[in-house]
């Protein structure tokens, strides 16, 4: 193999245009050059290449759904079967290509139609890393177009040369699941880790600690090297297994031995309410939804594997305690991760578990499959950037607002976090609990970053000991090192923050919420997700809204508000303090722990285009939560405008409140 493998010559390309119009004529046919195509689509989500209505299908038929949700100046250019028919080889689209979710589907959906090579100015980690694991090539030449339209020959060594020598030895191996078969069944751990010869971060020391010698990876590697580390735990979730399950039975036969199960947690956290999500409903999709979860059933049972199940309404009805379920991540943190571990999942938001001090990142489908077999994950060294939390938070400033005010710094639009690790600090950090930790943590996927962390101190202590009764000590090399490498420092004064927002479209559209030019009614009101339904997010969910019914106030008619445990832990810390009394009398509709509408999987997405949702969740990529506008907002935001029918941070709320002259009914008691 010495020649990008392309049908024919020059190859058909496709311009990822802001212009429908140039799209649809691509698609229809028409060849265009680069000058004709205009300004290209930046921040082309996972969401966008492969919605998540279509993730049921983990084989062959995705070649179909490639682009289907991806958005042009509101619409949506690019129908299913398009890209397969139209004998699409290469896409260019520009910057940060592949944001969002670490669903392998899109790459696999991309290669499956046809496409052989991917041009952007800048890609996403997780995206790219999928993209290599399966031979799909990616590239940030963007004279690589013009060269192929004249017919060039582009040499494959060429596509390689400014790659890790890891990346290219994976791309001419033809994939992972091979490369991993040739150099990876006698890895073993590293000689030496754990005693570096100069100052190292905690993120640096965790992974000397955890990284393995093979014959393809360097002894001491450097940011952008390739390495593979040995995981304390691997989870994964039923929007994957099915399909690493497919991937490795096609490679290695039906009968595989699994390496080290007893560290792999298997996880249903995406369908409690299949059959309540308006896009699977709708696109006669659930049949496939239960045939996915099914097959990762199917594996647990074959492979003797821990897992955790979804509950229904009904089944939670007649819960006694017993069953423990809920998101992925939010439960590694709450049950499995430690601080010093090294934690892989197949969900980009797995650095939620940072806020424990241990490294948790997510990969794809064909890094867990590779994982599962050789108990090796691959990782790309990064560079550590520090964000330092000066100040003081005011009242009514969370979280949540402080990575929104981040996200809508320039050069995090530009894309100077990609792959790189988070390391969180400052007198800021050290006041938060750990839930507001992991908020910071959570969202480095946002931040475009590898993972988060925050140093373990006296709050990760209480936090083991009072949540999971866990007596932790901690030691002294779990911190970062005086002198330490950083890539850079940011400094965030906290003290002039104020409650912020994201507009519809992205996160990195972060205002303060009480500087928007206008009203902005609202439909849906959501709590819930990884990122905000955890118990102090609750807690804040409820003093909102027992605040309002003192004074006379719930949703009003028009608004529905739904709020969604993160974990059944977080479920029953709610119930023993009577907020879910509260929460039935303000109006709200309570949901079992699951991801629902965060993606777009159950009930809190809109169903219409002009639907206006405000929501705690964590990214409102066009088509994450339905086709309505989504705002993103911390959890007192979003209750304090599921009160008002419009935008407003809590504060306003307050200030403005005028007692209705018939009060609400008054919560009951127990």
């Amino acid at each position: 193999m010495s020649t990008l493998p392309l049908r024919g010559r020059p190859p058909r390309i496709l311009f990822l245009s802001t212009d429908p119009d140039v799209v649809r004529r691509q698609v229809a046919g028409a060849g265009i050059a680069r000058a004709d195509a205009g300004p290209l689509r930046d921040d082309v989500s996972t969401d966008e290449i492969t919605p998540v209505r279509i993730m049921s299908h983990f084989d062959e038929r995705l070649a179909r759904f490639p682009y289907t949700g991806f958005h042009a100046d509101g619409q949506c250019p690019i129908g299913a079967g398009a890209i397969g028919q139209a004998g699409i080889e290469v896409v260019v689209a520009g910057r940060r290509y592949g944001k969002g979710s670490s669903r392998e589907h899109s790459p696999a959906a991309e290669r499956l139609a046809g496409v052989r090579l991917v041009i952007a100015e800048s890609f996403e980690r997780i995206y790219r890393q999928n993209a290599d694991n399966i031979g799909l090539f990616t590239s940030t030449d963007q004279g690589l177009a013009d060269r192929l339209q004249r017919g060039d020959d582009i040499d494959i060594e060429e596509l390689l040369q400014d790659r890790d020598a890891l990346a290219a030895a994976i791309l001419r191996a033809g994939g992972l699941l091979r490369f991993g078969q040739q150099h990876l069944r006698a890895a073993r751990p590293a000689a030496g880790a754990g005693a570096p010869a100069r100052p190292l971060t905690l993120f640096g020391k965790i992974v000397a600690r955890h990284l393995l010698a093979t014959s393809v990876t360097p002894a001491e590697p450097r940011p952008g090297d390739g390495v593979f580390v040995r995981a304390d735990l691997r989870f994964i979730h039923e929007y994957y297994t099915g399909m690493a399950a497919h991937m490795l039975g096609a490679t290695l036969g039906a009968a595989y031995p699994l390496h080290d199960p007893a560290s792999i947690v298997v996880f249903e956290d995406h369908t409690s309410y299949v059959d309540e999500s308006p896009a699977h409903v709708t696109g006669g999709l659930v049949p496939n939804m239960r045939a996915m979860v099914q097959a990762q059933r199917d594996f647990v049972v074959r492979h003797g594997l821990l897992s955790h199940r979804t509950l229904t309404d009904a089944e939670a009805a007649a819960d006694d305690g017993s069953n423990l379920a809920g998101i992925s991540h939010a439960m590694v943190a709450e049950r499995y991760a430690l601080p010093g571990q090294l934690v892989a999942g197949t969900d980009s938001h797995t650095p939620h578990s940072g806020a424990l001090g241990c490294v948790a990142f997510g990969v794809g489908t064909t890094d867990m499959a590779n994982a599962f077999v050789t108990g090796a994950v691959r990782l790309t060294m990064s560079h550590v950037l520090r964000v330092e939390l000066e100040g003081e938070l005011q009242a009514g400033v969370a979280a949540k607002d402080v990575v929104l005010h981040l996200l809508q710094l320039p050069a995090i639009r530009a894309g100077r976090g990609v792959g790189q690790v988070f390391e969180f600090g400052g007198p800021v950090v050290r006041g938060l609990a750990t839930d507001e930790r992991a908020t910071l943590t959570n969202m480095t996927a946002e931040l475009g970053g590898l993972t988060g962390i925050v140093e373990p101190d006296e709050e990760t202590v209480r936090f083991l000991r009072e949540r999971r009764g866990v007596a932790f000590r901690i030691e002294p090399w779990m911190r970062s090192d005086p002198g330490a490498e950083y890539s850079e420092t940011l400094r965030i004064d906290c003290s002039v923050l104020s409650p912020m927002v994201a507009a519809p479209g992205d996160p990195g559209r972060g205002l303060p919420v009480d500087e928007l030019p206008r009203s902005v009614k609202i439909d849906i009101a959501y709590g819930g997700s990884c990122t905000a339904g955890k118990r102090e997010d609750f807690d804040r969910y409820h003093e909102v809204l027992a605040w309002g019914l003192a004074r006379g106030l719930r949703v009003p008619p028009g608004v529905q508000l739904f709020l969604q445990y993160g974990t059944t832990a977080v479920r029953d810390y709610c119930i023993a303090r009577g907020y879910d009394l509260t929460f039935e009398a303000a109006g709200a509709r309570i949901l079992q722990p699951s991801c629902g509408a965060c993606a777009n999987c159950g009930p809190g997405s809109s169903t219409d285009a002009g639907q206006v949702t405000v929501s705690a969740i964590n990214r409102n990529f066009p088509g994450r939560s339905g086709p309505g506008q989504v705002w993103l907002a911390r959890p007192s935001t979003v209750m304090a405008s599921a009160l008002a029918g419009e935008l407003v941070s809590f504060a306003k709320l307050q200030r403005g409140a005028r007692r209705r002259a018939s009060p609400a009914p008054a919560t009951r008691q127990r």
